[in-house]
């Protein structure tokens, strides 16, 4: 079933909410069937405020993200134990359709469970049979993933009062019926054609569903958490945790303080600080803590050039959960420029720190130290590296870190420095044990090249052109390096299971695993510390010393975390295997990418494991180039713009994505259609307009350079020494002249003295709420609220009919200005359809080849206006 209403409460909702404390089951007074809609009526109105707060109480069901409100992963059921591991089995097993990656938590009540996969789809299963219930598709649009960074994700749902929540890729916040999967109400929580995103779960909050959003590596977010009435939808509180341009009125009173310090222009790139993950709920203080993330840009110097920490960015914020008010703040990693976000997981606790009881949180966020913060004021308590860290000595009296020299990359060097952006530990959920007062984290073993792009003449400020990322990764492959021996080695990555002492602040044990990228973590106070790997295996170790003492194959790599519950009385352990995400785009472990599968296990379960299968691993294409150094160089920088971020580095194996070394004859033949096009735009491939035919061939032979030298025997390490010297090659000559005609596709050019000559989108139906999520791709470099501020581009309220010269001081204009004529249906068309042919020597980068999308973007274009 496929349900989506973007409406206000629907009636039966209602009904249902006022009739749920009269009558449970049918009118006879059976108990209604289990997995039935009356059933599950009954059992998810149940979950109010007062059932969330009471989850320790209740260890049958895992209710919220985390299980409880101190997202502790720790559970009490003790059906499941190391004496008895041998009788655990396959319950059943469920395949889904998606291979991009499955990152939810699921939540259970009552043998009901809800989960999340790619592109934001909501699923609930009758866990008692491992059979879909029914499924909500968003309908997000493809272009979208053009804007995330780390993959077509999202991260689960919350569940309140009968109603399942669940944030859109597109930033749609969207109340559905538990029982039916129809849709209650959504509301969009982010500006209108945006670059913000959302990948994280909701939490519920004394009846207020709590929304962040992603987005930080683009241009134009700033971050902000809202909070919505779980029942009507409507907006109770938002807090931002950057400041905006202070000329204009603060939205908080600490926001004035936070502009303090920031320098330069901030506003202007947005600031970043985006809340993507960590968001938790402490009844006990009444507070909500949010993780706040990296900014934008990542490079201090470019995003407050003057300095400063830049408040609220790499923050623990603590504010009000009723009215969003601050309260604390604590700082992990003052004047970021590293993306060392502080939105990894934060876990609630009561721990006797020298001998007195401490009500704290802990987190392992990016930067690699372990903190442990009074929950009540924001104290530090204590603060210790988890991981190898060489960005700074320590944590100092004050609070701050101690840097080491050199380590903000600003000497035009590129600095390898540990953590890299991945983090020492990211959002893989850790685990707090009761029992061993240990928390269990899945860490990252890795050093990151950093260095200083903002002399790039070709991107603005060290942004990666294809995908507007705002990042400091080392561009200039032919830089000086400067390497810490001590460091995990340049290009290495792998992960480990750390066991960490909270209190003592110390490792316990750790386990060196080959990947970066592995599953959460479940722990049980039987003893029994549970994750998926990317390895395709789910491990179940001992909790003191991490012995493995069960393991299942389960084919696919993981990067979710199990969950247990309890049906009819029987203890249940689910984890979700389906590979994905940010890095798992590019790489994989095993031999084959699989479908979806959840995984469902008990003692005595006896169903069959699902059949693996044979090897998709591909062949290196044996297409030769004979391309200059000079055309090489130009080509690797081009891909490393448009294409690494999502297909890695040609010639390794691939991930959920293919490897693009490794494409089939069709696809190089087809490339020009695929990149410029948007062939493969309805599987989230995005379109990339602003290169040309010429460029998309120097991509294609850099591709085929890397495969035939890997063909030949040559190292990994000696390719990447020479594509350096061509890139060093290419910068020194400069970017290469065009002998492209004017018109290259030999469409005929309209009249520009009568733009409204093209052809017109009338004939098609048209969708202005399509077009709105079509038109987010536009976000880069314009706005759309009236009165909006002028980005790279100009606001976009008021377009239709607006006078086409009257465009001015913006990147594109110049080929605008000596246009007659008004902005009409038809000259949008034409000029969407094809920026440079609508206008010799535009420079605007994105267009819309398919007329139904073009369409639906002018249908949108014509509502922002006055009425």
């Amino acid at each position: 079933m496929n349900h989506r209403k973007p409406y206000k409460v629907a009636a039966g909702f209602l009904i249902a909410l006022c009739l749920s404390g009269c009558s449970q089951g049918n009118p006879n007074g059976e108990s209604a069937p289990p997995g039935s809609v009356d059933h599950i009526r009954t059992v998810t109105l149940a979950i109010d405020d007062e059932a969330l707060k009471a989850a320790d109480a209740n260890q049958g069901d895992w209710l919220s993200y985390g299980r409880n409100y101190s997202e502790d992963r720790y559970s009490e059921l003790d059906q499941i134990t190391p004496d008895n591991l041998d009788e655990l089995g396959i319950a059943w097993t469920l395949e889904l359709t998606s291979t991009r990656g499955i990152q939810a938590t699921p939540i259970v009540v009552d043998g009901i469970m809800y989960f999340t996969g790619p592109w934001s789809v909501v699923y609930a299963v009758d866990a008692r049979k491992g059979e879909i219930l029914w499924t909500f598709d968003p309908e997000v649009p493809r272009a979208k993933a053009a804007d995330m960074c780390c993959g077509i994700v999202n991260r689960g749902v919350a569940l309140h009062k009968g109603a399942i929540f669940v944030g859109t890729m597109d930033g749609r916040l969207v109340s559905i019926d538990a029982a039916t999967g129809d849709a209650n109400w959504s509301v969009m929580t982010v500006p209108d054609g945006s670059n913000y995103s959302i990948t994280g779960a909701p939490r519920i909050a004394n009846g207020k569903v709590v929304i962040g959003n992603a987005g930080a590596e683009y241009g134009g977010v700033r971050g902000y958490v809202t909070a919505y009435d779980a029942t009507t939808g409507d907006q109770v509180w938002r807090f931002y945790t950057v400041p905006g341009n202070p000329s204009l009125p603060f939205e908080n009173p600490i926001l004035e303080m936070a502009a303090e310090t920031w320098t330069g222009e901030w506003w202007k790139q947005g600031g970043g600080g985006t809340a993507w993950d960590s968001i938790v709920f402490d009844p006990e203080f009444k507070s909500v803590y949010i993780g706040v993330g990296n900014g934008t840009h990542w490079d201090h110097r470019i995003r407050s050039p003057e300095g400063g920490d830049n408040l609220f960015l790499s923050s623990i914020v603590a504010v009000d959960a009723d009215t969003g008010a601050y309260k604390w703040h604590y700082q992990t990693t003052p004047g970021d420029t590293w993306d060392y976000t502080a939105t990894q997981p934060i876990v609630l606790a009561d721990l006797k720190i020298e001998g007195e009881p401490r009500k704290v949180l802990m987190q392992a966020p990016k930067n690699g130290f372990f903190y442990v913060i009074d929950r009540e004021d924001g104290a530090l308590i204590s603060a210790e590296p988890f991981s190898y860290v060489n960005w700074a000595k320590k944590i100092g009296e004050d609070g701050r870190p101690i840097e080491e020299p050199g380590a903000r990359y600003d000497d035009g060097r590129t600095h390898w420095i540990a953590p890299s952006s991945h983090g020492a530990h990211n959002w893989f959920p850790m685990s707090f044990n009761h029992e061993t007062q240990l928390v269990y984290i899945p860490g990252v073993v890795q050093s990151g090249a950093y260095a200083d792009n903002s002399d790039m003449s070709f991107s603005e400020s060290g942004i990666i052109r294809g995908n507007d990322l705002a990042v400091s990764a080392a561009f200039k492959a032919f830089n000086e390096q400067v390497i810490d021996p001590d460091a995990p080695p340049p290009g290495d990555g792998s992960g480990e299971l750390i066991a960490y002492d909270p209190i003592k602040q110390e490792r316990v044990w750790a386990i060196p695993q080959p990947s970066r990228y592995n599953g959460g973590l479940l722990s049980t106070k039987t003893g029994l510390l549970m994750q998926g790997d990317a390895e395709g295996m789910f491990s179940i170790r001992d909790t003191q010393t991490g012995e493995i003492l069960k393991r299942f194959d389960v084919n696919s790599g993981v990067i979710s975390a199990p969950v247990t519950y309890l049906v009819d009385g029987e203890q249940y352990i689910t984890l979700i295997a389906e590979w994905g995400g940010g890095q798992g785009q590019s790489f994989r472990l095993t031999d084959a990418l699989y479908y979806g599968t959840v995984y469902t296990f008990k003692l005595g379960g006896t169903a069959p494991a699902p059949e693996k299968l044979p090897s998709d691993r591909r062949e290196l294409t044996t297409r030769t180039t004979d391309a200059e150094p000079l055309e090489l160089g130009w080509g690797f920088i081009h891909y490393l713009q448009n294409c690494a971020a999502c297909h890695s580095l040609p010639g390794e194996h691939g991930g959920a994505i293919p490897n693009l070394a490794r494409s089939s004859d069709s696809v190089y033949d087809n490339l020009e259609a695929i990149v410029l096009e948007g062939t493969y735009a309805g599987i989230g491939m995005p379109v990339q307009p602003h290169l040309n035919p010429e460029e998309v061939d120097l991509i294609r032979n850099f591709i085929y350079y890397v495969a035939q030298s890997m063909s030949a025997g040559q190292s990994r390490g000696e390719i990447l020494r020479n594509v350096a010297e061509f890139q060093r090659i290419a910068f020194e000559h400069g970017p290469l002249p065009s002998s492209l005609p004017d018109n290259p596709s030999g469409v005929e050019l309209l009249d520009t003295a009568d733009p409204t000559s093209g052809p017109g989108p009338e004939s098609l139906s048209r969708d202005a709420e399509a077009g709105q999520r079509s038109a987010a791709i536009c976000a880069t470099c314009h706005t759309f609220a009236k009165g909006g501020a002028n980005g790279n581009g100009p606001n976009l309220w008021g377009t239709v009919g607006r006078d086409i010269a009257s465009v001015e001081g913006f990147r594109y204009s110049n080929a605008l200005q000596d246009l007659e004529g008004n902005w009409t249906v038809e000259a949008l068309d034409a000029y969407l359809k094809s920026p440079t042919q609508f206008a010799r020597g535009t420079t605007m980068a994105v267009g819309a080849p398919r007329d139904k999308q073009r369409a639906d973007i002018i249908a949108y274009l014509e509502t922002l206006r006055d009425n």
